[in-house]
């Protein structure tokens, strides 16, 4: 990020780093998923496509981030367990659960066609995401437990519910059957009323999935002579056992002993309320703008794959501003967003109380709306193109005490805008003139704004008449009020509409045509 006179900003970034010896885990829960299963129809109680598709998202990632050596799932939910010396991302808890929960929900959107061929998705899932800090491998193995008894309870009285409604009772006579009723009455009901033993459905359904990664023996190649050149690589493994939490099972697994240590002992009686006291979480200063900042994860990697237009592709600009719209359509406390590149930054209202102002939710929730809406979007921008990987983004919360600081971080952004897109029209037209990298980045090393119009001069460029997209970057709001007609009559009504503008937001003359954004 550049040098300006607004890079003060940055002090009001506060770091959040997980401690040793904390074992960190990442939980993930769907976002309003209720609704989305019956938008998208899944079968109550249980669909097994959808479940696999959980599975496949969590296999993905552990094959993707090495420092997750365990993970555990049932319904919309997953949890990811750290090895013990794990520095991913410098422990730093909302860079770690924006990745996770980014990556999920991009993976979530990618796979969706492999498990449901004939249906299509129609609008983008998200999930929320927060870090547990369990202290110890005790703590671990009594979390464990409580989310896999989680499954079980929730399992047994979802299996229930839905016989009662498929037999002709009314959700609200199913919930007053169920009332109180204890597990061994649930069996009851379900076996005399319906013949259904619940010891014998699907173990997917009863206990949850766990994912781990072993070591396989695999093909590398062949030699010169056809003799196979084999290789042991990491592989996802997904297993379903009754009790995850048990010495049995956690002990049988070396990797896992070796990765976080292992079970001492069975365990008893399980308090949700304790496990929920290593909760890592942060709630965000009252009465301040609340800012969450999004990048792309690797993304130079992923434009080079993706053969991105060099400095700049409008294609893919104006596809992360179609992702910035949608946030703002989804969520009425996100009132302003700027993106330049790969990054975007979302103002929340002052007053905003989304989430309960938790940080981890608010960064979690907004960061995979966008990033699986990047990947149902990506047809509408690159027709021709197939996207080939998921794409992830990071991100963090801020929180600015006054609307000057506020627009001096837009400000700084928008700056840095600037300079590095002037830099890299520059560079890529030295590169493109046929000189090295190493050379381009000799030759501008040191020069400031008019030495680089000067050697855009060269190449014919003026750097003022390119794009204003490309040097002003993007601002998304909401149109403030527009002027209809009623009967004859001209009414001022609100709007509601999200538009994108490529304009100078250090200026005041931005903020006083739209005053009401930051009112």
């Amino acid at each position: 990020m550049a040098n300006s006179k607004y890079e003060y900003v940055k002090s009001f970034e506060v770091e959040d780093e997980i401690m040793f010896p904390n074992l960190i885990v990442v939980q993930i829960d769907g976002r309003h998923f209720r609704r989305f299963s019956e938008v998208h129809e899944f079968e109550r109680p249980n669909d097994e496509k959808a479940l696999n598709l959980m599975n496949a998202c969590a296999t993905f990632i552990l094959e993707e981030y090495p420092d997750i050596v365990f993970s555990y799932g049932f319904s919309d939910k997953y949890s990811f367990v750290f090895k013990k010396t794990t520095r991913f991302y410098q422990r730093r808890a909302s860079k770690i659960i924006s990745l996770i929960v980014s990556l999920f929900s991009s993976i979530y959107a990618t796979k969706w066609k492999e498990f449901f061929p004939q249906k299509e998705m129609r609008y983008p899932p998200s999930f929320h995401g927060r870090v547990i800090c369990c202290a110890s491998i005790e703590v671990l193995q009594e979390y464990l437990a409580w989310r896999q008894k989680d499954c079980h309870v929730n399992n047994q009285h979802n299996t229930c519910f839905w016989k009662l409604v498929e037999s002709g009772k009314t959700e609200m006579e199913a919930q007053a059957i169920l009332k109180g009723t204890q597990k061994q009455e649930k069996n009851e009901l379900l076996f005399q009323q319906f013949g259904v033993n619940y010891k014998k459905l699907p173990e997917m359904f009863r206990q949850g999935s766990c994912v781990f990664m072993t070591q396989e023996e695999d093909i590398a190649k062949y030699s010169e002579d056809g003799t196979p050149v084999k290789r042991f690589r990491r592989k996802g493994k997904i297993v379903h056992s009754e009790n995850i939490a048990g010495r049995n099972f956690w002990n049988g697994h070396q990797s896992l002993v070796n990765a976080l240590g292992g079970f001492a002992v069975d365990l008893g009686k399980i308090s949700p309320d304790y496990i929920r006291s290593f909760l890592f979480e942060s709630k965000l200063m009252p009465s301040t703008w609340i800012v969450i900042r999004i990048d792309g994860c690797h993304f130079h990697r992923f434009c080079e794959v993706h053969e991105f237009e060099k400095p700049n592709d409008e294609r893919a600009l104006n596809l992360m501003n179609s992702c910035a719209v949608a946030v703002l359509q989804e969520f009425q406390d996100v009132i302003f967003s700027y993106g330049v590149s790969d990054e975007y930054s979302f103002v929340l209202k002052k007053d905003s109380k989304f989430c309960q102002r938790q940080a981890s939710n608010i960064v979690s929730v907004i960061v995979s709306f966008f990033s699986s809406t990047y990947v149902m979007n990506w047809k509408s921008f690159f027709q021709q193109k197939e996207l080939k990987y998921p794409p992830s983004f990071d991100g963090r919360a801020i929180c600015y005490p006054s609307t000057e600081i506020l627009r001096d971080y837009l400000s700084w952004r928008q700056v840095d805008c600037h300079i590095n897109n002037q830099y890299n029209t520059c560079f890529w037209a030295l590169v493109k003139s046929g000189k090295s990298k190493s050379e381009a980045q000799h030759i501008l090393k040191g020069t400031q704004t008019r030495e680089k119009n000067e050697i855009l001069a060269q190449f014919g460029i003026d750097y003022n008449s390119s794009s204003v997209i490309f040097r002003q970057g993007s601002s998304v709001f909401r149109e403030e009020g527009i002027l209809i007609q009623e009967d004859g009559e001209s009414t001022e009504k609100l709007g509601n509409k999200v538009t994108v503008e490529h304009c100078n937001i250090i200026e005041q003359s931005f903020w006083k045509a739209h005053p009401t954004i930051l009112a």
